[in-house]
């Protein structure tokens, strides 16, 4: 196995991308803006012969007939599928020896292994989070033996108006009181997504983990700066709903809505061990584009971090057949009248800078900033969440 001197020295990473749908494609756009490293993407693998062949072909790659024989070309893997795949991909690959990246959901509970039938809408909420707690525990497990490196795929701490609020955090030694962010839009890109078996829930864990995830970051960022160690959620209570279910629901054929057992809509009130709070939305029955973003309030400062919609560019089109072959922003359409296009959408979405800093950091051989510590207590939080939502809102604690 490799020793960590002789990775510390490596300056070219051989890597491999399990997966071929949305997610694939973003971080191979991204892995091939990376600097200063040099980044062989030496290959994909994935579920379906036709999607992988369609994507190695879009993007130069070799196509892997399985995840184990990608793993002995590589020095990375980068997982890009489903999330009830991932603790099996990421516990293989650390096994072995290859570093990991794991897109979100980083865990979950996906129903018991090998059940015939199983559905999102009536199982055992407590049983699923003391699951998602061993399931951390094992790919942690399996990461301490390795001694490789786990790199949590959430853009959203490298986004540019995240990054720009942990420096106001760190300089002006802040104290956050309360933070309100939210995830919308219409419906997910992922054919997997809307079945519980293979997304690990709906809105409320899929979307809610992005702006979640940052106000576990900024409160990890001003519990190093303030007190020499990160705050950690410890309690949460939460609300789902499947609104586009309703039997009085008017399908005007604007949102998705083939939600086999998981929710459209669900909020999220976490409380830190020191007392302060965050609330998170999210949602799938947004119309408009996509709402990202998330604001803190501290008691010496404000900031409203935008990750989309942004107002740098504004463009007014009569009709949308002038814009037909032009990318507007993620979930735009028709696209008619006033709009903001996104000048570089991944860029203020933090993919290339997610990616850039998972380069340099399995390079070099230190940790990333979002590791597997803010997976697993995203994951837990999220878990927590949707407990609590089957007991009407409960407040339930956070076992770490």
């Amino acid at each position: 196995m490799e020793t960590l001197q002789s990775k510390r020295m490596r300056t070219k990473l051989r890597i491999g991308i399990a997966g071929a749908g949305f997610a694939a494609r973003l971080h191979a756009a991204s892995w091939r803006r990376v600097s200063g490293v040099e980044i062989e993407l030496a290959g994909a693998c994935g579920r379906s012969r036709e999607n992988l062949d369609r994507f190695a072909q879009a993007h130069g790659l070799r196509a892997f007939e399985s995840f184990e024989a990608m793993l002995g070309a590589v020095d990375a893997v980068d997982i890009c599928t489903p999330g009830a795949t991932h603790e099996a991909f990421a516990v293989a690959a650390l096994e072995a020896g290859r570093d990991v990246i794991v897109e979100k959901p980083y865990t979950g509970y996906f129903g018991p292994a090998n059940a015939a039938e199983f559905s999102g809408l009536s199982f055992d909420r407590a049983a699923a989070y003391a699951a998602v707690r061993e399931s951390c525990g094992r790919i942690r497990a399996a990461l301490q033996r390795s001694g490789r490196r786990l790199g949590y795929a959430e853009n959203w701490i490298y986004a540019p108006a995240v990054q720009k609020e942990r420096e106001i955090l760190e300089k002006s030694r802040g104290q956050i009181l309360r933070q309100l962010g939210e995830e919308s839009h219409s419906g997910s890109h992922a054919a997997s997504y809307g079945r519980w078996r293979e997304s690990g829930g709906g809105a409320l864990g899929t979307k809610g983990c992005h702006p979640l995830s940052a106000a576990i970051y900024f409160k990890a960022i001003e519990g190093r700066t303030r007190l020499g160690r990160p705050i950690r959620p410890a309690r949460v209570s939460a609300h789902s709903h499947r609104l586009t279910q309703l039997a009085g629901y008017v399908d005007e054929g604007t949102l998705r809505t083939d939600y086999a057992d998981t929710e459209d809509y669900g909020q999220m009130h976490v409380t830190f061990e020191d007392g302060t709070v965050a609330d998170i939305l999210a949602s799938d029955v947004v119309l408009g584009g996509v709402a990202n973003w998330i604001e803190v309030f501290c008691g010496n400062h404000r900031t409203r971090c935008n990750l989309n919609p942004v107002d740098a560019l504004e463009t007014f089109a009569p009709s949308a057949a002038a814009l037909e072959d032009v990318y507007v922003v993620e979930k735009i359409h028709p696209k008619q009248g006033w709009m903001k296009p996104a000048a570089d959408e991944d860029w203020q979405h933090g993919y290339p800078q997610e990616i850039q800093a998972f380069a340099e950091a399995l390079a070099g051989g230190t940790e990333p900033e979002a590791g597997w510590e803010l997976g697993e207590t995203a994951s837990l939080t999220i878990a927590a969440a949707y407990l609590s939502a089957s007991r009407g809102g409960a407040d339930i604690a956070i076992e770490f």
